[in-house]
């Protein structure tokens, strides 16, 4: 009799056990979910407003919005806002295979992180993905967002470009203000 209870005991705890990597498994994948769908959404932002602003500049010019703002298709062979832009195809294949070494950490830092980390991630790598296509595409990023004070231009940037500082921004502030709580 007492043979029976502790299988039965043994078998509950089984149960438990099994219901509880069920339900992490779920949630896990439902993480995963949340990523993909975020860099994807994301990735199809950036992707309809450089089409858009191609589109429109191959027969006009920028479009003028308010005093601050304008949009002006640039090709950038850089990195983010313009930096590092050079005529080297050597020194452009090598920034953009760096660029891919790093979306490829970003990704391993996805799966490794909790989920808040993950949203994060998949915020910046929607844009990196979105910036790298253009790159193996076009061989040069469409930037076309132009912020200005009178004579004073900010570097073009894009929709992708966007994303990507966003998401390090919160980045930096989960690490140093959030993560100094705990």
């Amino acid at each position: 009799m007492k043979d029976v209870k502790k299988l039965q005991m043994s078998d509950s705890n089984i149960d438990r056990k099994s219901n509880k990597n069920l339900f992490s498994t779920l949630i896990l994948k439902k993480s995963y979910f949340y990523c993909f769908f975020i860099i994807i959404l994301i990735f199809s932002l950036d992707r309809i407003s450089k089409f858009k602003i191609i589109e429109h500049q191959l027969e006009n010019t920028k479009i003028y919005i308010n005093d601050f703002l304008n949009l002006d298709l640039v090709w950038n062979t850089g990195i983010g806002f313009g930096l590092l832009s050079f005529n080297s195809s050597i020194i452009y294949n090598s920034i953009t295979i760096l660029i891919g070494l790093v979306i490829i950490f970003l990704i391993y830092l996805l799966v490794k992180s909790a989920f808040a980390e993950k949203i994060i991630f998949s915020i910046i790598l929607g844009g990196a993905f979105g910036n790298f296509y253009d790159r193996l595409i076009y061989y040069a990023v469409p930037d076309f967002i132009d912020l200005h004070y009178h004579n004073f231009h900010w570097f073009t940037f894009n929709m992708a470009d966007i994303f990507i500082t966003v998401g390090i921004i919160m980045l930096l502030v989960r690490e140093l203000f959030i993560n100094e709580k705990k």
